[in-house]
């Protein structure tokens, strides 16, 4: 009896947090201005660990939605008829949700790329203005 407690609490909680979308949409379309906005390496780093933090999130819901899987394949007598479809619907969020992962780690990736590249160009940058000024220098005394 205890156990179909906590089963039924858990699967209404994933129920509350796949019906909470307008938060999550919201805060995507921030984050999706906030990228196209980036110029600087810190604005880069800063994606970057937005979407490591994600993926760190979604890894988590995926180890949950794990366990939770385990408990219907191990305790399936307890659910009857309902023990297929909700091993079915766990094992398609666990695969949503790692498809979500790996996307999350290619997008920090990318900033962390974007980042690097936008500190390299820098450099040379600033070292071309530290040379240049000399160098005009040198050449009109010529």
């Amino acid at each position: 009896m205890n156990t179909k407690n906590i089963v039924a609490t858990l699967s209404l909680l994933g129920l509350f947090v796949a019906l909470s979308p307008s938060a999550a949409v919201a805060e995507d379309f921030g984050i999706h201005a906030l990228a196209h906005s980036a110029a600087t390496p810190g604005d880069h780093e800063a994606m970057a660990k937005y979407y490591e933090d994600l993926a760190t999130q979604t890894q988590e819901k995926i180890r949950e939605q794990r366990q939770l899987l385990e408990h219907y394949e191990d305790k399936s007598y307890l659910y009857g008829r309902q023990a297929q479809d909700l091993q079915a619907h766990t094992d398609a969020l666990i695969h949503k949700y790692e498809k979500e992962a790996t996307a999350n780690i290619k997008e920090a990736a990318l900033h962390r790329q974007l980042a690097s590249k936008l500190e390299e160009n820098s450099y040379s940058a600033a070292r071309l203005s530290a040379v240049g000024p000399s160098h005009k220098n040198t050449v009109s005394e010529e």
